[in-house]
């Protein structure tokens, strides 16, 4: 008897896993920029630095407002929504694939 609803369990949490570091990160860098984090301090940077890469495809969507010091990056927040939107789409695909022939998914 087939278990209704089975699937790789493991490999969906490893992908919430890592998207939701990712978008703690470019949390973080969205935060700092709105409060003027200086990026003078050490850990500052190193955020901006690591989340740069993820967040630097959707720069130039929407315009930047604020000024030099508080910036509301729109970019980041582009970034977390299209993240977490792929990381969904990952996780269902990964339950599709894996989930034993002849059962159904489980309602959520």
């Amino acid at each position: 008897m087939a278990t209704e609803g089975s699937y790789n369990f493991r490999a969906t949490a490893v992908v919430g896993f890592i998207v939701g570091i990712v978008d703690v990160l470019i949390a973080a860098r969205f935060l700092g920029k709105l409060l003027g984090a200086s990026s003078q301090s050490a850990f500052v940077h190193a955020i901006y630095q690591v989340s740069g890469v993820f967040v630097q495809p959707f720069t130039g969507i929407f315009g930047d407002t604020g000024n030099r010091t508080n910036t509301f990056e729109t970019a980041s927040l582009v970034a977390i929504v299209v993240y977490a939107v792929i990381a969904w789409g990952i996780v269902v695909l990964i339950r599709i694939v894996t989930a034993p022939k002849g059962t159904k998914p489980a309602s959520s």
